[in-house]
């Protein structure tokens, strides 16, 4: 299954790109589950980000590694693929994508994950759509509203 986020913020592509670090990614943490960071080497292939998931009844790991960062001359990502997955996750690729366009960036959250039952995946979907929704204003506070 597949998501497609899109956020336009007002400053450089660059800029953008560069801040997605340590402080940012503990900004775009959920409310809920509360998130737990036990590693984040940053966002160079080869780089690992683990966290704990705290539900209050039970923690669950979620260990992703970066495969893969380009920049060119209007864009940049960097992808992190899901190593160890909470339960009933199967595979996750998440590319961060940031597009230069005439008046600042469009930050692009895709996202394709499964559980290996589709009709399990479309249950899922409006929980992840709200999940990664929720960073939309928490990028425009950081880079800028357009």
């Amino acid at each position: 299954m597949q998501i497609h986020l899109k956020t336009n913020v007002a400053q450089n592509y660059r800029q953008v790109f560069e801040a997605f670090d340590e402080q940012l990614f503990r900004k775009l943490a959920p409310p809920y589950p509360k998130l737990k960071l036990i590693r984040f080497d940053g966002s160079e292939p080869g780089d690992v980000v683990e966290v704990e998931l705290q539900t209050g009844i039970k923690s669950f790991r979620w260990t992703s590694m970066i495969t893969e960062r380009t920049i060119t001359e209007r864009e940049a990502w960097f992808i992190d693929e899901g190593q160890i997955l909470p339960s009933p996750l199967k595979l996750w690729h998440h590319k961060h994508l940031v597009t230069a366009n005439s008046t600042g960036t469009i930050i692009h959250d895709i996202i394709n994950y499964s559980s290996g039952n589709k009709v399990l995946d479309l249950v899922l979907y409006p929980f992840m759509v709200a999940a990664f929704g929720m960073r939309k204003p928490i990028y425009q506070g950081v880079f800028g509203k357009l």
